[in-house]
C-alpha cells in the first residue's frame, strides 16, 4: 500500500487568507470598513506571546482594523470584564478574542461568557456552543471548523461515513462530534475519551479519525483503518525538542489514505478561520 496522501494544512490556510484579504480588499473599494478584531493578552505566558503575535501579524496582511492590547499579569478579573464590555460596544469591533490561559485569579468562564455572542469569533461562549449542537447560525470554534475544511478542499467525502473523534475537549473534541454530525457533512460520529473501553477496535473502524487527546504519538498504525483519512490536532513537544502530534506520523501514513502533518497540518488552519469568523461577523453587522 503506498503512502497516504498529505492534507497539506499551511497550503490551504494560505490560500483561505487570500481569499480572505481579496474579500476585505473589496469591501473597503465599495466604501466599507475593514472587520475589526481585538485581540487582548493578559501576561506574558510565552507560547499565547507566539500565537498572539501570529494573529496580529495575519490580521494585519488580510487587511482587518483593531490590534492587541497587552495588558500585564496583576491585571484583576474586573479590569479584564471591563475591556471585554468596552469591546462590546464598539461599533468597529467585529470579534472579540481574549487569549487563554488567563493568570489564575481570573475566572476563565467568567470572561468568555462576558464576550457579546455576536462577536464571539474564538466560538468558546455558550450561546455559540449551543448554536453549534443544534444547527443554528453562529460561530464554530476554529480549530473544528479549520479541520472540517481541511476535509472539504481535501476532497475527503463525509456523508455516511463513520468519524471517530479522540477527545472531549470544549475546544475541540465536542464541537467537532457537533460539526460532523450536522445536515450536509453527514458522518456517524463515535466521541471517545480516556474511559473509553477497547479503544483501539473502535479507532480501527473509522473512515475518519481525528486525534485530540493531548498525548503524544498516542495513535499508532494498528489503531488505524487501511485507507482512512487521519486529522492530526497534537501539538506536543518532546524532550529532545522534536514537535510531534498526538499521531505516530511515521507509521501511520504507512496505512492511512490521507493524513495531516505536524507541524503543517491543522495549526495553520485554526488562525484563518478566526479570521474568516471575524470577516462574518463584519459581514453580519453591515
Amino acid at each position: 500500500m503506498s503512502p497516504a496522501t498529505l492534507i497539506d494544512g499551511k497550503r490551504i490556510a494560505q490560500d483561505i487568507r487570500a481569499e480572505i484579504a481579496h474579500a476585505v480588499a473589496a469591501r473597503k473599494a465599495q466604501g466599507k470598513r475593514a472587520p475589526g478584531l481585538a485581540v487582548v493578552l493578559v501576561g506574558d505566558n510565552p507560547a499565547s506571546q507566539v500565537y498572539v503575535g501570529s494573529k496580529e501579524k495575519q490580521a494585519k496582511e488580510a487587511g482587518f482594523a483593531g490590534g492587541t492590547l497587552r495588558l500585564p499579569a496583576t491585571t484583576t478579573e474586573a479590569e479584564l470584564l471591563k475591556v471585554v464590555e468596552e469591546y462590546n460596544r464598539d461599533p468597529t469591533i467585529d470579534g472579540i478574542l481574549v487569549q487563554l490561559p488567563l493568570p489564575k485569579h481570573i475566572n476563565e468562564d467568567k470572561i468568555i461568557h462576558a464576550i457579546a455572542p455576536e462577536k464571539d469569533v474564538d466560538g468558546f461562549h455558550p450561546v455559540s456552543q449551543g448554536n453549534l449542537l443544534i444547527g443554528a447560525p453562529g460561530f464554530v470554534p476554529c480549530t473544528p471548523k479549520g479541520i472540517l475544511e481541511l476535509l472539504r478542499r481535501a476532497k475527503v467525502e463525509t456523508a455516511g461515513k463513520h468519524a471517530v473523534v479522540l477527545g472531549r475537549s470544549n475546544i475541540v473534541g465536542k464541537p467537532m462530534a457537533a460539526l460532523l454530525v450536522q445536515k450536509g457533512v453527514d458522518c456517524t460520529v463515535t466521541l471517545c475519551h480516556s474511559r473509553t473501553k477497547d479503544l483501539a477496535a473502535i479507532t480501527r473502524q473509522a473512515d475518519i479519525l481525528i486525534a485530540a487527546i493531548g498525548v503524544a504519538e498516542f495513535v499508532h498504525r494498528d489503531m488505524v483503518k487501511p485507507g482512512a483519512t487521519v486529522i492530526d490536532v497534537g501539538m506536543n513537544r518532546l524532550t529532545d525538542g522534536r514537535l510531534v502530534g498526538d499521531v505516530a506520523y511515521g507509521e501511520v501514513r504507512e496505512v492511512a489514505g490521507a493524513i495531516t502533518p505536524v507541524p503543517g497540518g491543522v495549526g495553520p488552519m485554526t488562525i484563518s478561520m478566526l479570521l474568516k469568523n471575524t470577516l462574518e461577523s463584519c459581514e453580519r453587522r453591515g
